[in-house]
C-alpha cells in the first residue's frame, strides 16, 4: 500500500502546483512538442484496415498523410488501431514516422475487459500484464506515455488503483515511458478525480484531459480547469462541425482558453469523426486552423 509519507509528499506537491500563477503551471511541459497540433488515431478507427481495401487507410500510411496533407507532426496512438505489438510491425510504423518527421507521443490502451483495480486478484494481474506489454510497445515505438484505463466501474478502489499505477510507473520508468490519466469512465464524472489521483499516485502520473469526455458542461469546464495545470498532452475532441465551422456541442474556444490559461501549451491532439475519410481530413484541417489561429492570438 502507498505509505503515508509518500501520500503526503505528493499531495503537497499537487497543492503547491495549484497555487502557482498560471504562467508557471504545467511543470511537466515537454518543450519539443509545445505548440504542436496532432491527431489521435482513434479518430480513424472506422477507416483503418489491416489489409488493402478500397476507401480504407493503413496506419502505416498515416505519417505521410499527416505531413503531406495535414501539415501536422504529432501522432497519438490508440491500441486498437495498431495491427499488433509485434516488433517487426512496430519497426515499420516507427520508420514510417521517422521518414516523415512525425513525433509519436502516446499509446492509449483501449484493450477490452481490463481492470487494474479489480477486486479479483487474477483480473488485476492480467490487466497489469497487458499494460506492461503496452509499455514495451510504446517504448519500441519511441512513445513517451501510455494511458491505461483508470479502473472499471463507477467507484474503483483507490488503494488498489494507486498500487497498480505505481507498479506500472516503476516498470515504465527505466524505459522512458510514464503514465497518463484521462477523463474516461468514472473519472469523467468527477472534476476532482484527475488531480486527486495524481496527488495519490505521485511522480510518474500526468494528466491527459479530453475536452469531450464529460457528461455535461457543468462538469467539463471545471474538470478541464483542474486537469490542465497537470497536463502533458490533451485530446482536443471536436464532434459535428457546422458548415460555418461552429461546434454546437460545446465551446471549443473556451476549452482552448482554459488550457492556455492553465499554462498548457500542447500538444493539442485533435480527435474528430466523420463517416468518410475525405470528410474526416477536412474536419481535422478545420480544427487545426482554429487552434493555430488561437495560439497565434495568444502569442502575439
Amino acid at each position: 500500500m502507498t505509505s503515508r509519507r509518500h501520500f503526503l509528499k505528493f499531495s503537497s506537491l499537487a497543492l503547491g502546483a495549484a497555487a502557482l500563477p498560471a504562467a508557471s503551471k504545467s511543470a511537466h511541459r515537454h518543450r519539443d512538442v509545445e505548440g504542436e497540433i496532432g491527431v489521435t488515431t482513434g479518430s480513424f478507427f472506422s477507416h483503418i484496415t489491416f489489409a488493402p481495401a478500397a476507401g480504407k487507410l493503413r496506419l502505416l500510411d498515416l505519417p505521410r498523410i499527416m505531413r503531406d496533407e495535414l501539415d501536422m507532426r504529432v501522432l497519438d496512438f490508440m491500441s486498437r488501431t495498431l495491427e499488433s505489438f509485434e516488433p517487426a510491425y512496430l519497426d515499420k510504423l516507427r520508420k514510417a514516422a521517422d521518414d516523415h518527421d512525425c513525433i509519436l507521443t502516446n499509446l492509449k490502451c483501449n484493450q477490452k475487459g481490463l481492470d487494474m483495480a479489480s477486486p479479483d486478484g487474477e483480473a488485476r494481474k492480467h490487466a497489469i500484464k497487458i499494460y506492461k506489454e503496452s509499455i514495451d510497445a510504446a517504448h519500441h515505438l519511441g512513445c513517451r506515455w501510455i494511458r491505461p484505463v483508470a479502473g472499471a466501474g463507477k467507484n474503483p478502489d483507490r488503494d488498489r488503483l494507486t498500487e497498480a499505477y505505481r507498479e506500472l510507473i516503476d516498470y515504465g520508468g527505466p524505459k522512458g515511458v510514464t503514465l497518463l490519466i484521462e477523463n474516461t469512465g468514472w473519472v469523467s464524472r468527477d472534476p476532482d478525480a484527475i488531480p486527486s489521483m495524481i496527488a495519490r499516485v505521485g511522480e510518474g502520473l500526468h494528466a491527459s484531459p479530453d475536452t469531450g469526455n464529460w457528461p455535461d458542461n457543468a462538469t467539463r469546464y471545471p474538470g478541464l480547469a483542474k486537469a490542465y495545470p497537470l497536463a502533458v498532452t490533451s485530446d482536443f475532441k471536436a464532434f459535428q462541425l457546422e458548415p460555418d465551422g461552429s461546434h454546437p456541442k460545446y465551446d471549443l474556444k473556451l476549452c482552448f482558453d482554459t488550457g492556455w490559461d492553465a499554462g498548457f501549451r500542447g500538444p493539442w491532439c485533435i480527435e474528430h469523426f466523420h463517416e468518410n475519410l475525405p470528410g474526416l481530413l477536412a474536419g481535422f484541417a478545420a480544427v487545426r486552423d482554429k487552434l493555430r489561429g488561437w495560439i497565434a492570438e495568444r502569442e502575439a
